[in-house]
């Protein structure tokens, strides 16, 4: 028998059944990393930056959360679930733009791919909008930062 959560006995890809476990409060924190050129990061004032598409980064909060909550219709085996809440911050530390992506539900099965599909999809929201300006942008390190509410919580240290 496989180790792997998503493949049955029969070698099989599946989705989990979470029928028997209990409902409780799960959150989880993913995060990533969008490297801009300084030629970028000299534009940002009071944490945005404004483009001929719009403000950037509020644009990626929203485009982050309508992305957490239809994370199910893009992973093939997460189940649906309807987030409690979900908040995006995006922050600069230096050149950097950080998403922090926090995911809420009270559920059987945790939110984790909810939070990294948020943060996934506003760092790609920023590259989209400021694309015109450089391409020398640069998405890294997106991994998940902690969970709580499942058989075991997680926790990065710096979430």
């Amino acid at each position: 028998m496989s180790k792997l959560s998503h493949i049955d006995a029969d070698n099989r890809p599946t989705m989990v059944d979470v029928s028997d476990k209990k409902e409780t409060v799960r959150e989880a924190h993913a995060r990533a990393t969008v490297q801009l050129p300084l030629e970028i990061a000299q534009h940002i004032s009071g944490d945005e930056i404004g483009t001929k598409k719009g403000p950037v980064f509020a644009t990626a909060i929203i485009a982050g959360v309508m992305a957490a909550k239809k994370t199910h219709e893009l992973i093939p085996f997460c189940h649906p679930v309807g987030l409690d809440d979900c908040r995006i911050t995006i922050t600069m530390d230096g050149n950097n733009a950080v998403v922090d992506c926090r995911c809420k539900v009270v559920h059987r099965t945790g939110v984790e791919m909810e939070a990294l599909t948020g943060a996934s999809v506003a760092a790609l929201t920023i590259y989209d909008m400021l694309k015109a300006m450089s391409h020398d942008i640069v998405i890294s390190e997106t991994r998940l930062m902690a969970k709580t509410g499942g058989k075991e919580d997680f926790d990065r240290g710096r979430s």
